[in-house]
């Protein structure tokens, strides 16, 4: 079953509506989900049985089972989620002087195969359905609700486990519900999405009426260091993606952040942030550029800059007229990089398996594999 929480309230009055109920009633459900913020169906006390017995049957409430919570000493936390098919997914909350901010995933696993990444050490598995990207939201905050903290969710970044733009018809529903001002009423200023450079639908994102932000998970200065440490590059190019970066800025007029990840040896020299300072120089005025020390993950061999190659790189830069800033650093002792709570358990679990449950799981994974390339293929030749 679908979680509720993927229906935006146009679709919850269509199928309010489709059930033989008057609209008013969506309107009742979404202020029980979104303002009161129950738990269950059941709690939705002024909804007829006959509509609680049809929500049920439905819609399930809540996706979620918590496997693992990490707090840091900053207060960052992270929690491990399994879904209803056993899957895992991770989300964050993070701190700040500004409010609290929660990062989502969107997919399970990842297929753009960044080197440096903890979450593309693991396949992508499917696309996560808008209801299981919200219940990640809902989850946090009623969480803070529980805990008898008047603290509220006040920005959403989505730059989980996954590639946003990959999954772009269930992120774009994820924001309009938490965009709603009927519901959560997180402004879309306050909402970040994240792609690693998918140029079509940077494109395509920049036709959307609501005015979030883009970042650019770009971590080189050119071709050669780009594709060398992400494979998406190879299919889109600087060239292509900063076409898209630019049309994008001509159609909405607002600024675009590059993350740029400072990784020992690899794209953290001098020459590297003068060839980055040139390359952004044209839309300085709509650009943003933030340094991140690299949150070392035990499987790849990539070490963080040190403290003086990302201090003369941010120097470079300044001097260069470029807004940027070095990102403080949230959670480093709890398994902070995406994806790496997740890898961690999944490590584990699989080091108490017997040799006949591995080989089984891994038939598993091939049939799963199979399968879905056959389905690819017959997308394709329905397309032709």
């Amino acid at each position: 079953m679908k979680a509720i929480y993927g229906m935006t309230r146009a679709k919850l009055t269509d199928w309010v509506l489709e059930q033989g109920h008057k609209s008013y009633r969506a309107e009742q459900i979404w202020q029980w989900l979104y303002i009161k913020r129950v738990d269950s169906f059941q709690a939705m006390t002024n909804l007829p049985q006959d509509l609680l017995g049809q929500l049920e049957e439905t819609f399930t409430f809540n996706p979620l089972k918590t496997i693992v919570v990490q707090q840091a000493e900053d207060k960052t936390t992270k929690f491990l989620f399994e879904l209803e098919d056993k899957m895992l997914i991770e989300t964050v909350l993070m701190y700040h002087n500004y409010g609290l901010s929660v990062c989502v995933t969107t997919q399970i696993g990842c297929d753009i195969g960044c080197k440096f990444c903890a979450s593309g050490l693991i396949p992508k598995q499917r696309d996560l359905e808008a209801g299981e990207i919200m219940a990640q939201l809902m989850f946090i905050q009623r969480h803070l609700d529980q805990e008898g903290l008047d603290e509220r969710v006040s920005h959403i970044v989505v730059m989980g486990i996954g590639e946003p733009f990959d999954n772009y018809d269930n992120v774009m529903d994820f924001i309009r519900i938490a965009n709603d001002q009927k519901g959560l009423n997180i402004g879309a200023r306050r909402i970040t999405v994240s792609t690693s450079g998918l140029a079509p639908m940077i494109k395509k994102y920049a036709q959307e009426a609501i005015p979030t932000n883009l970042a650019v998970s770009l971590h080189a200065p050119n071709d050669q260091v780009r594709s060398y440490i992400m494979r998406i590059n190879n299919k889109y190019p600087m060239s292509e993606l900063f076409e898209a970066i630019y049309e994008y800025i001509d159609v909405t007029n607002r600024r675009v952040t590059f993350e740029y990840i400072m990784i020992d040896g690899v794209n953290d020299q001098p020459e590297h942030a003068q060839e980055l300072a040139d390359l952004i120089q044209p839309m300085k005025k709509l650009a943003y550029v933030n340094l991140i020390p690299y949150n070392p993950v035990a499987e790849n061999p990539f070490r963080r800059s040190e403290l003086e190659a990302i201090e003369e790189f941010f120097d470079i830069l300044m001097q260069n007229d470029i807004n940027c800033v070095v990102r403080r650093e949230h959670g480093t002792e709890i398994d902070a990089a995406c994806g790496q709570l997740r890898s961690q358990h999944m490590k584990e679990k699989r080091a108490k398996l017997s040799p006949q449950e591995r080989e089984a799981r891994r038939k598993a994974r091939q049939e799963e594999r199979q399968a879905r390339r056959q389905a690819r293929l017959a997308r394709e030749d329905l397309a032709q």
